[in-house]
């Protein structure tokens, strides 16, 4: 089961989680993105992501909170479809 990256990282990237990850599978384009994404097909589920988040934005993809499930689809949406993925950050928290 992959680590998601929810609403809390939204336009807070800290990038914390990239620098602990042992298997490099959280990407962002930060110029664009407003938000990182973790790779569901190489994150190895260890949880130095979730640890390292200042932001407690990270948390297993069968444990996020309700409000939050929709990032599961997303950040795996990204990785076949980056702007359909920022899209749907968009509307799931708009920009201020």
């Amino acid at each position: 089961m992959a680590y998601v990256i929810a609403a809390p990282c939204v336009d807070h990237t800290d990038q914390s989680c990239v620098q602990v990850c042992p298997v490099d599978c959280i990407y962002g384009d930060l110029s664009v993105d407003r938000k990182l994404y973790i790779y569901p097909d190489a994150c190895i589920d260890c949880g130095s992501c979730e640890s390292a988040c200042h932001n407690s934005a990270i948390a297993r993809s069968d444990a996020l909170p309700g409000a939050w499930a929709d990032f599961a689809w997303v950040d795996a949406t990204w990785f076949a479809d980056p702007n359909a993925a920022r899209a749907a950050v968009d509307e799931l928290v708009p920009a201020a």
